[in-house]
């Protein structure tokens, strides 16, 4: 048996959620063999999440299943924080038009559809092979790669691959299996979801609600078309069994007019806590989504971090696999994530701890501030995911980190939206105001500005590159800056961070 031989696959993912899904797709469409696993036979029939931003809708948009998620989605108009009496404390405008990304800036969606979308690119992506009713039982690993026991209707099984990405969610086997500690931001409060198909007519809020009520804090949004989501938070004493209780959902709804008569389709209680893995990677082994880092939802950034991991790892683990790079490029995974991932558990947290004021007295002093600001003028707009400081980047570059926006163009009133993304496809690219020279590297677009395909969208890069006096922007596989400068400069310095060969005439 040769060396080659003597794997199954190049990835191994276990968990087949959005994450794990996402990230299969990604590396096949790299062109690196997977074997996909999930303990489960199908998708989780009831929603979860229910909202994902602009840049996630884009990395739909990269996967090629953007089409298929807007039948289970729809744009999030507004976020407002009110009183119990129903002041508005604060409000968030979304931006319905636009975003850095091209898309609207949020959407509010249906899980178990975009899960079947996503299911359904796997299942014609090259090199993918998908294995339900599998669960991961353990592992080994070695210098070379990683062998994982498996469990499922067959008995017991094996799988040779050289890496494992673990994206099998909040109580992660393989994070378990790697002795992978998770250091908890101390926040940890009860609530009681339910989600519900409200009667036909119902007049449901057409804005993302928190309601800062101390008596009891309440979350209500809109999901997916047809659907709502209210959130409660238990008072001290209250037991997740009775709280389940149909008598007292009911009790809680009826504060909501709108609620008559609706089809209760999912009731839950969940800890909504903080908490980060304290190693994203071990040897050949990697987690992603749930696995590594837990969130509470007030900013409704859960799944769309995950998702930022699936894009970051895909395109490193392609790098390292199929092009050679230094295998330490992994490393810089967790460096890039981990702050961007924080800062936006802390956002949450900060928001939580605003929400979940049970004090009357606190309540009151906090109603009374945020209502002088409003009463100022300011207009807090929901704050962008924070840039990237360290990592995989040409350090002290303009733009380094920041994610790369996405133009569009329509050619008429009712001609449909053309994508800068899908013009240039998959990066990385090295964007020019002339035709640069270098020679050899790995991108699949080594473009100049008057490239006829490029026309549609010159004058925004060039506003973009003329806001950072440079001449070229070098775009990482997953959007964000690697760095922006001189051409040749940004192609000498990306192929050197991956630890290839030097450009070559």
């Amino acid at each position: 048996m040769t060396a080659e031989s003597a794997f199954d696959c190049d990835v191994l993912v276990a968990g087949l959620g959005p994450v794990g899904a996402a990230l299969a797709v990604l590396l096949s469409d790299e062109g690196l063999s997977v074997i996909a696993v999930d303990k489960e036979t199908g998708v989780y029939p009831l929603p979860r999440a229910a909202h994902f931003d602009h840049e996630i809708m884009r990395f739909f948009q990269q996967l090629g299943v953007a089409e298929a998620v807007l039948k289970h989605a729809r744009v999030a108009p507004a976020y407002e924080f009110r009183s119990a009496n129903g002041e508005v404390l604060m409000r968030m405008e979304l931006n319905r038009a636009t975003s850095p990304s091209g898309w609207p800036a949020s959407f509010m969606f249906h899980q178990p559809g975009l899960e079947h979308a996503l299911r359904e690119r796997l299942a014609v992506a090259p090199g993918a092979d998908v294995r339900l009713g599998w669960a991961f039982a353990g592992l080994e690993q070695d210098a070379t790669g990683v062998t994982a026991r498996l469990s499922g209707p067959e008995g017991e099984s094996e799988v040779r691959a050289r890496y494992l990405v673990g994206c099998d969610g909040a109580w992660s086997p393989v994070r378990e299996a790697c002795g992978v500690r998770l250091a908890d931001y101390g926040f940890d409060e009860p609530w009681l979801v339910i989600d519900v198909r409200p009667a036909a007519g119902a007049a449901t809020p057409e804005v993302n609600l928190q309601i800062c009520d101390p008596a009891r804090p309440t979350t209500c949004v809109l999901m997916g078309p047809g659907r709502h989501r209210w959130e409660f938070m238990l008072r001290p004493g209250e037991r997740a069994e009775a709280a389940l209780d149909e008598v007292f959902i009911r009790g809680l709804l009826a504060a909501w007019p709108c609620a008559d008569g609706a089809e209760i389709e999912r009731k839950a209680v969940y800890r909504f806590h903080g908490l980060v893995a304290d190693r994203w990677r071990v040897g050949r082994v990697l987690i992603a989504g749930d696995a590594a880092h837990q969130t509470p939802p007030f900013a409704g950034q859960g799944m769309c971090s995950g998702l930022r991991d699936a894009a970051n790892l895909a395109w490193k683990l392609a790098a390292v696999l199929r092009d050679g790079a230094d295998a330490r490029l992994l490393d810089s995974y967790q460096s890039e994530r981990e702050p961007h991932t924080r800062a936006l558990i802390e956002r949450a947290i900060g928001m939580g701890r605003l929400v979940c004021t049970l004090d009357p007295e606190a309540a009151a002093a906090r109603d009374a501030a945020m209502l002088a600001q409003r009463a100022s003028g300011q207009r807090p707009p929901m704050p962008p995911p924070p840039n990237f400081e360290r990592g995989f980047l040409m350090a002290g570059a303009p733009g380094a980190g920041e994610l790369f926006p996405q133009p569009c163009a329509r050619s008429g009133s009712d001609a449909a939206a053309v994508r800068l993304d899908d013009v240039l496809g998959r990066g990385p690219w090295l964007l020019s105001r002339s035709r640069p020279t270098a020679a050899r590297w790995p991108p699949r677009r080594l473009a100049a500005l008057d490239e006829p395909a490029l026309a549609p969208f010159r004058e925004a890069i060039l506003k973009w590159l003329d806001r950072r006096g440079v001449d070229a922007v070098l775009v990482r596989p997953d959007r964000y800056v690697f760095g922006a400068g001189a051409a040749d400069e940004l192609a000498r310095a990306y192929v050197g961070q991956l630890g290839l060969a030097a450009a070559a005439p």
